[in-house]
């Protein structure tokens, strides 16, 4: 083969791979299932030309201790991680879920690009609303969620009290590397993370972090939670359980919530 077919080769390559990292991280879930025992409200954004939805779960007691943006894993949707929010809301938390585009009652498709471009906006409108203006904000991202908490703690810590990251990806381009070893060099020279968790958590100093992983996920291995725990700015703290991918909640919801109780008591 000669260079110039080489290269063309690999440029094409390259462009696949990159077409690729989104294509093969989300999973958009369309089937919405009973939200019960939880008080809520749905809501809708117009983003460009699609919209993007989710539900405010609402506590019961008058008096919310904060208000908990959730960004949710790569499959499924808001109603699919009700497990992992309920705890929280039964707690005093008010918790607001997005799906991004494409997911639930979402249009369009996502990206990396579009779905931090929609976190930033949907942050900015949420944060408005009279109901979540004036309470303490933590940001709570899971799995593939933790990229886009990461970047908005990033680039607005001045205006929330916490960050916590469950299950959560170093870069996309290392959860690709984990998921395709045989491109690992290809992937790890050519395909550039548009953002990372593990270089946007060490710009969030003063920012209380908490990072949850287990050491027996099998969906995205300890050792990206843990370098995203360990490049982090000051303060943090680490949780880890044993247990299946994002599942700390069901067994430690009080060790949890008593950390991000802290958080909004600093």
């Amino acid at each position: 083969m000669n260079t110039k077919l080489l290269f063309s080769a690999l440029f094409l390559l390259m462009i696949c791979f990159c077409k690729a990292q989104d294509n093969n991280f989300y999973k958009p879930g369309k089937i919405l299932h009973p939200i019960g025992n939880v008080a809520y409200e749905d809501f809708a954004l117009p983003v460009k030309n699609d919209t993007i939805t989710g539900v405010i779960l609402k506590p019961k007691s008058q008096k919310i201790k904060a208000t908990v943006l959730f960004f949710h894993g790569a499959g499924g949707n808001v109603t699919s991680y009700l497990f992992m929010t309920k705890p929280l809301v039964d707690k005093g938390y008010q918790v607001v879920m997005v799906d991004f585009r494409g997911y639930g009652k979402s249009t369009g498709k996502p990206t990396h690009l579009n779905i931090a471009e929609d976190g930033q906006f949907f942050f900015d409108a949420v944060t408005r609303r009279p109901d979540v203006k004036g309470t303490r904000i933590i940001l709570y991202g899971a799995s593939i969620g933790s990229q886009v908490a990461a970047h908005l703690a990033r680039n607005n810590k001045n205006k929330i009290a916490g960050l916590v990251m469950d299950g959560s990806l170093s870069s996309f381009t290392d959860i690709a590397m984990y998921y395709k070893p045989e491109y690992k060099e290809i992937i790890s020279r050519y395909v550039v993370s548009p953002y990372a968790a593990k270089e946007d958590v060490q710009d969030t100093e003063g920012l209380p972090k908490l990072f949850i992983h287990s050491k027996e996920d099998k969906d995205v291995p300890y050792e990206e939670g843990f370098e995203n725990y360990s490049k982090a700015s000051l303060p943090k703290a680490l949780f880890e359980y044993s247990g299946k991918h994002l599942e700390a909640m069901k067994d430690n919801s009080d060790k949890i919530i008593s950390s991000m109780d802290k958080m909004i008591n600093q």
